[in-house]
């Protein structure tokens, strides 16, 4: 589709202050996580992508929880008491009016709990209702199971005339099968002059927006729509079950991406990927990985069968097995597991390897350093082409404090070592298996024993002289 030029002064407006009483939460219903982020963000995306401008929420005190979840990319204007969607669009063209700039001509409204809006579907609307030259035009969805949805009433000549909502429907209307989606394009000023006259529902006592569309027929004026297929893409959330149907497609959308940009997935069912989640070419997926938040992989590396990668960045050509590393750097050509775990502040160095059950927290591992199973380094800095033992652990906390360890270049670290920080091993020095050391441990020395004794290491049989 060909991008329609973005209007300066186009608004998007999007309603966000109902309580999603059915989602049973605690949580605002728009706030409730989708690959990663609030649904109402992806709503907020679109909105941006179609009209070039920042957005409008409407929010209410029951769910002043969005206000603060939106402030860094939306306005917004407080819905006093939810009291149907004309109300809130009401609330909406207060707040415009409220801020600096000139009011705009046309408004895009939309609700904030349909995360796979599109942005290109929302251009459609645009252009469709400025060729209309329509004081509303809308979105409607032709569908076998039309619900609790509104439904669209045409005239003989098959001209939208109004919308009537299920609750207020009779009969004969609820068998109509178009249906109204929430999405709507207004000639501003139009709406904001014939705003003041909706009138409570009857049946419900709420102001709707959806009578709009009378009112704009009324004054003869044109009332603009495209039908879309029901594909499901402009279903709204209201439970936890359509929030899990949403988390699939979405989920669905996000992999086409990546595998289209060249990442292979071993099964794409079961490769979870948040939406901010950073893919090079030549990634591979095996089954079950879960990449979540601000997590970055490098071309190349191999994330293996049950792994699970948080706000972590791993580079190129490494190997993760059935490991799972937060908040953590992982520079090139690593391996890591298989049941590693990198914990909050790692960062490992070019060429290390850490073996099954190693646990790495808070700590820098030069290029170069191995470190081999059941062992545990916190808070400490380890120099390059280090051999930290099986059964390794830094001693970090007192009870009180944590405190560091420091490990030279080119140390070797025996099986079982007990390092009792504040500590530090100097380069090239050596601990005996079984050792607990609790003082620093000179450049080139041995230390063994229970407290650990120092001494000069024994020479390797190639170090004797000759004869």
């Amino acid at each position: 589709m060909t991008p329609q030029p973005k209007l300066a002064r186009t608004r998007a407006i999007v309603l966000a202050a109902g309580l999603g009483t059915r989602m049973k939460s605690r949580l605002p219903k728009v706030l409730h996580p989708i690959c990663g982020r609030p649904l109402i963000d992806y709503v907020l995306d679109a909105a941006e992508a179609a009209t070039g401008g920042r957005p409008l929420v409407i929010w209410s005190p029951p769910v002043e929880a969005v206000r603060d979840a939106v402030a860094n990319r939306a306005d917004t204007a407080r819905q006093a008491e939810p009291r149907g969607t004309g109300d809130a669009l009401a609330a909406g063209l207060a707040g415009l009016a409220s801020l600096a700039g000139p009011p705009p001509a046309e408004l895009l409204v939309l609700s904030g709990d349909v995360p796979l809006v599109e942005a290109d579907l929302l251009d459609a609307l645009l252009a469709a209702h400025r060729a209309s030259a329509a004081a509303v035009s809308l979105i409607s969805v032709i569908t076998a199971d039309p619900g609790r949805l509104g439904r669209v009433v045409r005239d003989d000549d098959g001209e939208i005339e109004r919308i009537v909502e299920a609750r207020d429907a009779s009969q004969d209307e609820l068998e109509i099968e178009e249906v109204n989606s929430g999405l709507y394009a207004f000639d501003a000023a139009w709406v904001g002059a014939r705003l003041a006259d909706l009138l409570p529902s009857a049946v419900t006592g709420e102001i709707y927006i959806t009578d709009l569309v009378a009112l704009a027929r009324a004054d003869g004026r044109p009332v603009g729509s495209i039908q879309v297929p029901d594909d499901g893409t402009l279903d709204g959330i209201n439970h936890r079950a359509e929030l899990a149907e949403a988390t699939f497609a979405l989920q669905a959308r996000i992999n086409e991406r990546h595998l289209l940009a060249g990442v292979t997935m071993h099964d794409p069912t079961t490769a979870y990927v948040d939406a901010s989640v950073v893919l090079e070419a030549d990634v591979t997926l095996e089954p079950n990985v879960r990449l979540r938040g601000s997590t970055r992989v490098g071309g190349g590396t191999v994330i293996g069968m049950g792994s699970q990668l948080v706000d972590t960045q791993v580079g190129r050509d490494c190997r993760i097995l059935a490991s799972i590393l937060e908040s953590s750097e992982v520079e090139d050509s690593v391996q890591i597991g298989p049941f590693a775990h990198l914990r909050p502040g790692s960062s490992i160095g070019t060429g290390s390897k850490l073996g099954n059950y190693a646990e790495v927290k808070n700590s820098r591992l030069d290029p170069g350093v191995q470190q081999h199973h059941m062992s545990y380094i916190g808070d400490a800095q380890v120099g390059a082409r280090t051999n930290i033992g099986a059964g390794t652990i830094t001693a970090n906390f007192d009870g009180r404090r944590k405190k560091r360890t420091t490990i030279g270049a080119d140390a070797f670290i025996g099986v079982d070592t007990m390092l009792i920080a504040p500590v530090e091993i100097g380069p090239g020095a050596r601990t005996g298996a079984g050792a607990v050391v609790n003082r620093d441990v000179p450049a080139g020395k041995l230390a063994v024993g229970v407290p650990a004794r120092l001494r000069d290491p024994r020479p390797e049989p190639e170090d004797l002289p000759p004869g």
